[in-house]
């Protein structure tokens, strides 16, 4: 440690580097010299014999390190955890994007203190569910520095959920009634009803459904195979390997109601059967359920262009779901008092929550119904510690055949 005289008394001139009264040298772990100036001796000297228990005690971390941006961070460390299924790293950009960025992007991850996270969370952040993604998504970005050695401890390590959960009203959860899914389905356009006819029936997941291929379809034995699926990637329909868990893959047993929805679709849009893989792309020729566009060449920005007929999401919702559900008087509009979403009850999504409870009701196990599903984990309906049985497939389709004569519902007044 030195002291530098002023320069009119001194016999060299002041370095850059010598700013203060007092510079404090040292060697970091890697035996590089490092240097940090000081008003006062005493001030160095305390400076000094805590980066050198550091650098014994293996705890030193160089404060440059930590000097970067928490936006500059992100940049590193996204590409090295990016997840590979397209849904997960878009909910991971948006919560980014949309919560962490605007608020500590510009902040020097050395500066981010458990104190005013833990603030910004209580105040700024709304909904349980979202508290907790955000909070994930922080923390794994803020322990991932710390084990790069860029801070000292995570800051988010004991930062907590304040949101509570909302409890929802039964009217919320319950699904509709067979009478009203009828009501319902006389309501849908006449094209669309045989794929609510197969949501009705199979209680698949949306993008199982529209991502259905005639190549894992058997109307002979009444099955079909979940393989692959669709999602929305950001406007982008994208075919993607199933499942999200092991689970997720699983043979569907078909009632006839199923069997002759898909077979009326396919009438009317006959679907290739070759079996091709993910990296094929979209191959929209192989889908069972089609939009009635399916085909048709448009003049788009002064190109031809031939419509694959997949059925969106969004576009289904709008323009077919709610609709139907509005002209038969079923719509509410249900609003998070929080968060500000809004959502229509019934969902389209509501049709698996009504076969679980249709299974369950005519006595089929918790674990077959759990099986039928794709589900890793038992949910509202399906429990854990129950367990499947041999033949659970004839006992399921027997059990959804046992309620009538095969025919569709028919709404009545």
């Amino acid at each position: 440690m030195e002291a530098f005289p002023p320069e009119e008394h001194g016999d060299r001139k002041r370095r850059r580097d010598c700013t203060g009264s007092w510079q404090a040298r040292y060697r970091d772990a890697d035996g590089t010299q490092k240097a940090k100036n000081f008003p006062k001796k005493k001030e160095a000297d305390a400076f000094l014999d805590k980066v050198r228990e550091a650098v014994r005690s293996g705890t030193y971390l160089d404060p440059k390190r930590g000097e970067i941006t928490l936006a500059a961070w992100w940049e590193e460390w996204w590409p090295g955890h990016m997840p590979a299924r397209p849904t997960t790293r878009n909910r991971k950009m948006s919560l980014w994007t949309c919560h962490i960025e605007p608020k500590w992007g510009k902040r020097k991850l050395n500066s981010i203190r458990h104190t005013e996270v833990q603030a910004w969370m209580r105040t700024e952040v709304k909904g349980h569910a979202t508290q907790v993604k955000v909070r994930e998504l922080f923390r794994a970005l803020m322990k991932a520095a710390e084990i790069d050695e860029r801070i000292v401890k995570n800051p988010l390590d004991s930062v907590t959920i304040t949101a509570p959960t909302r409890a929802k009203h039964p009217e919320e959860l319950r699904p509709p009634t067979e009478e009203q899914y009828a009501l319902i389905r006389e309501a849908i356009p006449t094209w669309y009803q045989p794929l609510v006819d197969f949501a009705h029936e199979t209680g698949m997941r949306w993008g199982e459904i529209i991502g259905l291929r005639a190549c894992y379809l058997d109307l002979e034995a009444r099955t079909a195979e979940v393989r692959h699926i669709l999602i929305d990637d950001r406007g982008n329909i994208v075919r993607q390997a199933m499942p999200k868990t092991i689970a997720g893959y699983r043979t569907v047993p078909l009632t006839t109601i199923a069997v002759d929805a898909a077979r009326l679709m396919l009438e009317r849009l006959p679907a290739s059967t070759a079996v091709t893989t993910v990296e094929d792309g979209l191959c929209p020729e192989e889908l069972v359920f089609r939009g009635p566009m399916a085909g048709e060449v448009r003049s788009l920005k002064g190109e031809k262009v031939t419509l694959d007929g997949v059925i969106r999401g969004n576009n289904f919702r709008r323009r077919i779901w709610i609709p139907a559900i509005k002209e038969v008087g079923l719509a509410r509009l249900i609003k998070d008092p929080e968060t500000g979403r809004e959502e229509y009850w019934p969902r389209l999504h509501d049709y698996r929550h009504a076969l679980a409870s249709r299974l369950h009701a005519r006595g089929v196990s918790e674990k077959d119904v759990q099986l039928m599903l794709g589900q890793e984990r038992g949910g509202r309906v399906t429990w854990l510690y129950t367990h499947g049985t041999e033949g659970a497939a004839d006992r399921v389709r027997a059990a959804l055949e046992s309620g009538g004569d095969g025919r569709h519902l028919r709404a009545v007044s």
